[in-house]
């Protein structure tokens, strides 16, 4: 799921800035700052080719902010989310090539859950209550993204759910999903769906304590293996705290297993803000809050190392990663950073599997928490949030 449901969303785990301010602004969030590095890339202003790594075309929706969005791993059409509209859009040029509805009906609004196996992107409708503050969720399909109607229904075998995550799967027929009861306390979940055929394998419910919205857990999905893998906090990303866990599901039969990540840093690793996996090879990548390092974990062996992130140290909580993209074409992990630890605005660090540096794309706007990005590895092309909320940015690694 790639939604940005709020103009301005909190960094996360940075209410431990607030229960433990002798240990985070006091202290030099941030830490030091090098000249940038000989790899780094400087943002370009204009659309240019795949083989040249930077910045590329800028979307704008006359519709709004922007609620979501996915792109076609593998072809070139692509699909987005204001609260009035769903849009779909060319990859390449990033030109609006369709949407609807002309009007939404009677205070409706929409946001985006993603694409999934078959070219099938999901949409959420809010529907209003009467008499109520709440709205009613209803999911539907778009089939292809190009056809700019609703094609299809999703009805998940629980009632009232809001699907917070959709692990990146455009290969596998069985998709997973987190998400919580909204009636029953939030009560989270994992949902395996074919959503194509708007079909349901498997219902897991989790442990409310460890996979609360406060422990941000993130979702990644192993096509190879059948596997969900989640990466979290078992303490909200407490300054000091547990290291990070991470969990792994059987989407066939439900069993679980689970592995301690890494704690590095005066002040501990913190939340998880971001994670991916590579099912061609197992490994498994998040990046942490407080640390400013991206994590990278042999799911078989359950052992692990990391990286520090460029022109950073491991108690700079500032310039710290957010969303992480696989491309397991190309065999690497694709890291979103608000604040470049090098210079000046956000920043895209590709890293090999190993944990390399291969490249860090500069010049792009980002905001706190921000998604990872939609990437289509035959182009070495993504798009992101920004620079306005209302925008998506294209890049090339």
């Amino acid at each position: 799921m790639r939604a940005r449901p709020l103009p301005f969303r909190p960094l996360a785990g940075a209410f431990s800035c607030g229960a433990f301010a002798l240990t985070c602004a006091c202290a030099g969030v941030g830490g030091a700052t090098p000249a940038a590095p000989s790899g780094a890339i400087s943002g370009l202003a204009s659309a240019h080719s795949a083989s040249k790594p930077g910045l590329g075309a800028v979307l704008t929706s006359k519709s709004g902010q922007i609620y979501g969005f996915d792109i076609n791993s593998t072809g070139n059409d692509a699909i987005l989310s204001t609260s009035t509209s769903i849009e779909s859009f060319d990859q390449d040029s990033g030109a609006i090539t369709g949407s609807f509805p002309k009007k939404a009906p009677g205070g409706t609004t929409y946001s985006m859950v993603g694409i999934s196996t078959g070219d099938v992107a999901l949409a959420i409708r809010y529907i209003p209550i009467k008499n109520s503050i709440y709205a009613r969720r209803e999911y539907n399909t778009i089939a292809p993204p190009t056809q700019h109607r609703f094609t299809g229904k999703w009805t998940p075998p629980l009632n009232d759910i809001q699907v917070e995550e959709q692990a990146p799967n455009q290969a596998a027929s069985s998709t997973a999903m987190y998400a919580i009861e909204l009636k029953k306390n939030d009560i989270p979940d994992l949902i395996v769906s074919n959503v194509a055929n708007n079909t349901f394998s498997k219902v897991i419910r989790l442990s409310p304590s460890l996979f609360s919205l406060g422990n941000g857990p993130q979702l990644a999905e192993d096509t190879k293996t059948n596997q969900a893998v989640f990466g979290l906090s078992p303490d909200y990303g407490r300054v000091g705290g547990d290291p990070p866990i991470n969990v792994l599901y059987d989407m066939t039969t439900g069993k679980e297993s689970q592995f301690d990540g890494l704690n590095n840093g005066y002040y501990h690793a913190g939340s998880v803000n971001g994670a991916a996996l590579d099912s061609n090879t197992g490994i498994f990548a998040t990046d942490t809050e407080l640390n400013a390092q991206v994590e990278f974990y042999n799911l078989k062996k359950k052992t692990g190392t990391f990286a520090q992130l460029p022109c950073t140290g491991d108690t700079s909580q500032l310039n710290s990663g957010s969303g992480i993209a696989n491309d397991s074409t190309n065999g690497v992990f694709i890291v979103t950073e608000q604040y470049n630890g090098c210079g000046s605005g956000s920043a895209i660090v590709v890293f090999d599997e190993q944990g390399n540096e291969v490249e860090t794309i500069t010049g792009f706007t980002f905001y706190a928490g921000e998604p990872a990005p939609a990437i289509n590895p035959s182009k070495r092309m993504g798009w992101v949030f920004g620079p306005g909320f209302n925008q998506l940015q294209q890049f090339f690694y």
